[in-house]
This record gives C-alpha cells, structure tokens and sequence, in this order.
C-alpha cells in the first residue's frame, strides 16, 4: 500500500506583496498592497484541514525564518540588526523584501521527489529545487535541503541529494514542473518533466519572461533519482504559454495517477508529447492515459491563468474516485466552472470538485497546488517520516492557535523596516519548533 502525502508549506509571518516574481502577473499585479499574513496561514492551514478530512494523507512545512540577516549581511549592510534593516530599507527595498519573502510556503517548488517504485534502487529520491532564476527564491535551497533531511532521515529509505549547481544552464524549479502518472500510488510510473528551455541549443526559441526550468536541469534531475530513461518523459512547455504568466507547468497542466488534464497551449507539439506519454505509461502497465484537452475555445488560456485552474490539486479519494481541488476564483468565473462541470459529467475518472478560498496565497501567484509537495510514500516509509509534521487534529487546533497568536493581521510594504516586524517573525519560529518537535536550526 503506498499513499500520495501532501506536505503543504505553511504561509509564514512575513507574507507580504512585494512583486518580486517576474512573469507571475498576479505578484507584479499585487506588488506593494497590503497583505494580510495571518488570514493567509489561516486559510493555507483550513486547506490542509479540508484534504485531511477527505481522507488523504497531509502533513505540514514550516515556513523558512525570516528576514534573513546572513543574506543581507553578506550583501554588506552592517551593524546591529535594526541598523540592517534600516539600511536596506533606504539603499536596496528590493533586496530588503526579499530578504522577508514568505515564498518557501509554495511547496511544489520546494523539490523534485521520485517515489521508491520509480528508482533503481528502491528509495524514495529528494532534490531540492536551487531556483535561481528568481533572487528571493534562491536563497531558499539550503534550509528546504537541510529541512527534508529532518522530515525523511532515514538514509536506507531516502536518498538526498543537494541543489543542483547554482547556474541559469541549470535552473530548476522543482516538482511545479514535474508530473508523475502511474495506475496506483505504489505501483511503477512515468515520470514528466517539463522544461521551458533547452540551455544548449541556440535555436530554442526563447520566451519573452525568463524560463524557470532548463531541460539540462530535468535531465540532470532523472539521472540522479536512477529514473529508467524508458518511463522519464521530457517536454518542453509552451513559450506562449510562459509570456502568458504560466511561469511554471502546473499552471497550464495538472496530472494524478493515469489522469492528464492540460490546456492545448501547454506544450510545444503537444500531440507528440501525448503520444509519447501514451507509449511510456503503457510499457508499465495495462491502465490506459486519460488525457483531457482543454481547447482555447473552451477556457483561454488567459484565463485558465487568472483562475488558476490548472493550479488545482487532482487527488484520489479513499474511494477511489478522483477529485479535483480547485481555488475559489474557477468557481466565480462562469466559463471555467461550466467547464469543470463539463468535465466531472464525462467519461473520466474525475467526479468531483471542491473549491477552497486560498484567496491569500493566489494575489502573490500560487494556487492550491503551488502550495504542497507530494510525496509518495509506502506504509513502511511513512512510518518512517518526522512524526511532528504529520497533520492530526490536535497539530491542526495547536497551528491555529499559533497563528492567531503570532501572526499580524495586515502587513505594509513600509512595515519590513520596523526592527519589531522581524524579533515577532523570530520569536513566531521559536514557539512552532516545539509544536513540530523540529530544532530551530532546521526550520
């Protein structure tokens, strides 16, 4: 038996709009409002709470202590930590507010994982993202490397391997690029990595936005989980696609078990890559791809971006049914839910939708599935994890309570100069560490 564990980032004090991500339209959109840092973790956590309830397994990543003081001192702004923070507020905003960036509460963007049923050697595989192309992001891949280590310690089980090099030839953005399909959970898959650009070749044509995903880095990604070459799938995403605002792939696709639902724009020569696809998964087993198409007349690509519908979570249910775990926007746009609608009538393994208000979360560009990490994982391997981030009832009560008891509720663009901003996020990571049973130093 083996389950589908979503391990969803947990929104951190500091959950502010800067517009730091160039390409996501919603973070440049939203720069420089005002934030509101503890309905954000209140509807991230409710979100956990919910999938839990439905029966799927959900755990918890904590959020990343911020502001980083290593990062700006190594950037020169000297002195105590108030006159740190003064000084970056009056020299570099910019770099101030991504030294504050809550960003690491996107989960899909933490790593890239193979479950022990895909690997040569029978483990389950982790290789956090290095995220380069973005600097507030960047500065993640040392706390997520140290931070999975502690979650999945046991080296017979779990293989770890550091960030790839930190090189835009390398860029990798981790499982928001990544898809798995299979018939079950536990049994042999086909891997998909999905790349915008191939850093090689000088006839790639490029996007207009940076692509945050090199085929380099998937397929350096491959070689060191020991993917069979046979049942590992490269694609290149659409460059339209990516000047659209689909930054990442699970933004235009999202994919569960032998379940592909994609808009056509998705991909470059899209048929090719179902065909392809097709042929892999049916080397491994007797359940055929379902591959839903969504055609731009259908739903825009426009706004399948706006809504963030590919940005759903597609998850099994204990009943075997599939459903589908989409942002409140696809609800409140009349031409995306007549679509799903459409979709959960037909002849599919889809049969229902849930729609949860991660309102939050989707002004600074992540939807649902920005949010979680999944991670498959056998009944000998869970066993296995950190117990202390494992959601129960209990964990879930005791986070609320943290959030409301740590978190502000609204947060300015001037506020990231205010020395109390920074001692109430510290002090907020101070109390999680012993309601996850982790030390200080690796959250």
């Amino acid at each position: 038996m083996a389950y589908e564990v979503n391990f969803d980032g947990i929104v951190g004090p500091t959950h502010n709009y800067a517009g730091l991500s160039l390409g996501n339209l919603a973070s440049q959109r939203h720069g420089q409002t005002v934030s509101n840092p503890r309905e954000a973790a209140l509807q991230g956590l409710a979100k956990m709470k919910y999938l839990a309830d439905l029966g799927l397994k959900q755990a918890v990543l904590p959020p990343q202590r911020r502001p980083d003081f290593a990062m700006l001192r190594r950037l020169g702004f000297g002195g105590s930590d108030p006159e740190v923070l003064w000084k970056a507020s009056k020299e570099a905003p910019r770099l101030l507010a991504a030294a504050y960036s809550a960003s690491s509460m996107w989960a899909a963007n933490a790593a890239t994982v193979s479950p022990s049923s895909d690997t040569a050697d029978g483990r389950v595989h982790f290789t956090p993202a290095n995220l380069v192309t973005q600097f507030h992001r960047s500065i993640e891949a040392p706390a997520t490397a140290a931070l999975l280590k502690a979650i999945f310690p046991d080296e017979s089980a779990f293989a770890h391997h550091p960030p790839l090099p930190a090189s835009g030839f390398l860029s990798d953005e981790g499982a928001a690029n990544h898809t798995r399909l299979c018939a079950d959970h536990g049994s042999a898959g086909v891997e998909i990595f999905v790349f915008g650009r191939d850093a090689s070749s000088q006839a790639a044509a490029p996007a207009r936005f940076p692509a945050r995903q090199t085929l380099e880095a998937s397929r350096a990604v491959a070689r060191l989980h020991e993917i069979d070459p046979l049942r590992a799938v490269f694609a290149q995403q659409n460059p339209a696609a990516i000047d659209a605002g689909a930054f990442h792939n699970d933004v235009v696709s999202v994919g569960n078990q032998n379940v592909l639902l994609y808009h056509a724009s998705a991909y470059v020569n899209p048929a090719g890559v179902i065909a392809e696809i097709r042929r892999a998964l049916a080397a491994v087993t007797d359940v055929a791809l379902i591959a839903i198409e969504v055609p731009e007349e259908r739903v825009s690509l426009k706004d399948a971006i706006s809504t963030y519908l590919f940005n759903s979570q597609l998850v099994t249910l204990p009943s075997g049914k599939m459903a589908l775990i989409a942002p409140i926007e696809c609800r409140e746009h009349a031409g995306v839910a007549k679509f799903i609608q459409s979709v959960i009538e037909s002849e599919n393994s889809i049969e229902s939708v849930h729609y949860l208000d991660v309102r939050q979360s989707m002004r600074n560009g992540g939807g649902p599935a920005c949010l979680r990490l999944r991670v498959v994982l056998t009944e000998s391997e869970l066993a296995l994890v950190h117990p202390g981030v494992l959601l129960t009832d209990t964990l879930y009560a005791e986070l609320v309570a943290w959030v409301n008891r740590c978190y502000r509720e609204e947060l300015r663009p001037e506020d990231l100069a205010d020395p109390l901003l920074a001692r109430e996020a510290w002090d907020a990571m101070e109390a999680l560490s012993p309601l996850l049973k982790l030390p200080l130093k690796v959250i």
